[in-house]
This record gives C-alpha cells, sequence and structure tokens, in this order.
C-alpha cells in the first residue's frame, strides 16, 4: 500500500474572520452550540494548567493505521506556518505516530502545535518546543514499526469529531474545538457576545453584587 496526498481546495474564509476566534477560549466556543465541534476532552495538552500554550490553527489532518505512521512522515512537508497537525490514530495507546524528531521539524517549519488521537513519545522534549502546543490522548515509549500506508488532508474522526482540512484548531487547559467554516461565521458574534457578559459578571461580582444579581436569577424557594 501507499501514502494518499488529497489536495485541499481553497479556503474562502479571510483573514480577519479566522483571526477573530484568536481571543476566544474552548469553554465559550464550545458553549454556543451542541454541533461546535468539541473534541473528545481526554485527549489532553503534554503541559499542565498554566504552563500550556493556547492552540490555533488551520488543521492538517492525518489519517494513521498504527503501527504504521506513514502518513505522517508524508504530512511534514504538507504543513506551512501557522498549521497543526492532526493525527487520527484510532485512539490506539501501544504506539507512537511522534515524537521528538519530527515534532521539532514541524516546529522548525512553522507549524504551531499537534493534536494526536493515539500516543506521543518523548514527551519532554516535544513539550520543551518554543511556540509549539501538543495535545494527545496517550504516551508510550514505543515507536511505529512501518511507513507505508494512510492519508493525508482527508476528513478525519478525532476524539469523536468529524475534522476536516482546514478547520479551525483551538486547544488550551480545558481541551480542543475544530471549528468548520460554517462555524466561524455563524457564531463569532455569540463568542465575542459571550466574553463581554463573562468580563461583566467579573466586574458585577468584584463589586459586591450578589451571584443572583449578577446572573438574573430570582431567590430560592426557602423552606
Amino acid at each position: 500500500m501507499t501514502v494518499t496526498v488529497h489536495t485541499v481546495p481553497p479556503c474562502n474564509l479571510t483573514r480577519e474572520e479566522v483571526e477573530a476566534w484568536r481571543s476566544v477560549p474552548v469553554s465559550v466556543a464550545v458553549d454556543l452550540a451542541r454541533d461546535i465541534g468539541q473534541i473528545d476532552p481526554a485527549i489532553r495538552p503534554l503541559k499542565p494548567p498554566g504552563q500550556q500554550l493556547k492552540l490555533f490553527g488551520r488543521a492538517v489532518t492525518v489519517l494513521c493505521e498504527p503501527p504504521d505512521f506513514g502518513a505522517v512522515i508524508h504530512a511534514l512537508d504538507v504543513t506551512q506556518p501557522g498549521d497543526v497537525l492532526v493525527i487520527a490514530a484510532a485512539a490506539n495507546s501501544e504506539f507512537a505516530m511522534i515524537g521528538e524528531i519530527l515534532g521539532g521539524y514541524l516546529q522548525q517549519r512553522g507549524c504551531v502545535g499537534l493534536v494526536c488521537d493515539g500516543a506521543v513519545r518523548d514527551v519532554a522534549a516535544l513539550a520543551g518546543l518554543p511556540n509549539f502546543s501538543v495535545f494527545s490522548r496517550f504516551i508510550t515509549p514505543r515507536g511505529p514499526v512501518s511507513a507505508t500506508q494512510g492519508a493525508v488532508n482527508c476528513p478525519v474522526v478525532v476524539g469523536g469529531q468529524i475534522v476536516h482540512p482546514g478547520d479551525l484548531i483551538i486547544g488550551d487547559d480545558d481541551g480542543l474545538v475544530a471549528l468548520k467554516p460554517i462555524a466561524i461565521r455563524r457564531h463569532i458574534a455569540g463568542a465575542l457576545d459571550k466574553l463581554v457578559r463573562e468580563e461583566e459578571w467579573i466586574k458585577n461580582l468584584a463589586a459586591g453584587r450578589s451571584p443572583l444579581e449578577t446572573f438574573g436569577l430570582n431567590p430560592a424557594l426557602r423552606v
């Protein structure tokens, strides 16, 4: 078998439409709608909370068939600065699909991070790469054993979500979300409005207003 690399159609989103989401936390994004594209929160960042660099970039998708990681190799030179490598590895915990060497190569190319629904290794080195954010379901020391199968830039299922090449990937301490172009346009107003409302809630509570007043709730029935 051989690896298939698909051609990605041009994106009709403007840079401004994408960048408008950079300030939006994952928690705000996933609260907007049930179909917004939340990825299984079991796929976690390597760094502990408070140290994780936010992940923000367009997806280059990789379909792997562990223990084969051929699609990862072929995807390396497809990535562009600002991209996120998204690896669908069937939630396999036994074989790492990427580690220090390939992760370092991606970082050198300007890729901003990777998401692996499977396993990674060399995690100390990966976590130490500057301006590079790594999310993975598993960590294992065992590497792949072949490099002849898979596909690049096709729709993949990662953490229960279908991710297409070019989808916007946002990741932070709380988890991951994959936004399709239609969601990027449809939900940005709601996301920015939610950020404003959250700032108002914080200010009201700090000013001494009660939680009931802040959130506009009726008093509880006391019995």
